[in-house]
């Protein structure tokens, strides 16, 4: 055989490994952006600061939605907020520290599809369609001020909640560790692959982030290996209405909303900026 069929069987079986690779990519991209946790991360979630409750929300398709609702014990009507978690993220935890994140705030914090108790399985629509509904049950309570309703997503989730926030009247919005698009940091890890042409779930925050015009605190970690700084830029310089763009000393990707400083900067921003609609009120 000479080199010039030599050459082309290589260059054949180069093609069919890498047409294999992208076929297998583009039916395995859920298991690739998401990561569903079913265990709880706290088995008996309360806060101390609010009265907890478990709650069951029913999606438009009619999947079940698990998670917890935390009231403030005093008498209302209080500011809320929903919280949306990361790839690999169970969500009780959050309504255990609810009273150092969230303090006198009512919140909501639901399970993903196929995260927790929650049924069906992950996908970018149904996150955002289910947000959407999220937003609208906490705004029809009677104990909450539907005209102060906050939106924090961390990792994954910040790009649920750029999209929530957008397509409903959001007070105020905490993003942690935020990107610009999964799509454009599937193609910086995938560059081989025609990424565009197969990712279904883009998350693509920074095409929503100029109409979003609610104030906005984006805190990052001192060490990313998940989200490089470089995706955060790009989604701040397009962010309508930047409040605070912070570093949380001493935190990574995976530490951040645990830690301190973390929780004392996201419970300090959203009472500022609840507090200035009554004063202005």
């Amino acid at each position: 055989m000479d080199n010039s069929k030599k050459m082309a069987g290589v260059a054949g079986l180069a093609s069919m490994l890498w047409l294999g690779l992208t076929a297998a990519m583009a039916a395995n991209q859920r298991r690739l952006i998401f990561n569903p946790t079913i265990k709880r991360e706290v088995d008996h979630p309360r806060s101390a600061g609010h009265r907890t409750r478990q709650v069951v929300i029913r999606s438009a398709d009619g999947t079940r939605l698990a998670g917890w609702l935390m009231t403030p014990q005093v008498p209302g009507p209080h500011p809320g907020i929903i919280y949306f978690g990361g790839r690999s993220e169970e969500v009780s935890w959050v309504a255990r520290d609810a009273g150092k994140l969230f303090p006198n705030m009512t919140v909501l914090v639901m399970n993903y599809r196929g995260y927790g108790s929650s049924h069906g399985d992950p996908d970018e629509q149904h996150m955002v369609d289910d947000g959407r509904l999220l937003y609208d049950w906490l705004a029809a309570r009677a104990h909450v001020d539907s005209a102060r309703i906050g939106v924090v997503g961390r990792s994954l989730g910040s790009g649920v909640a750029v999209q929530v926030a957008m397509q409903r009247p959001a007070h105020s919005v905490v993003l942690i560790t935020p990107y610009d698009s999964i799509l454009a940091i599937a193609k910086r890890k995938f560059r081989a692959m025609p990424i565009e042409y197969i990712l279904r779930h883009r998350f693509e925050s920074i095409k929503y982030a100029p109409s979003l015009m609610a104030p906005t605190l984006v805190l990052r970690a001192a060490f990313d290996d998940v989200v490089p700084h470089s995706h955060t830029d790009l989604l701040v310089e397009k962010l309508g209405k930047l409040v605070g763009d912070e570093v949380v000393a001493g935190s990574d990707h995976m530490n951040i909303p645990y830690l301190e400083a973390t929780q004392d900067r996201v419970a300090r921003f959203l009472s500022d900026q609840f507090s200035k609609i009554l004063a202005a009120a």
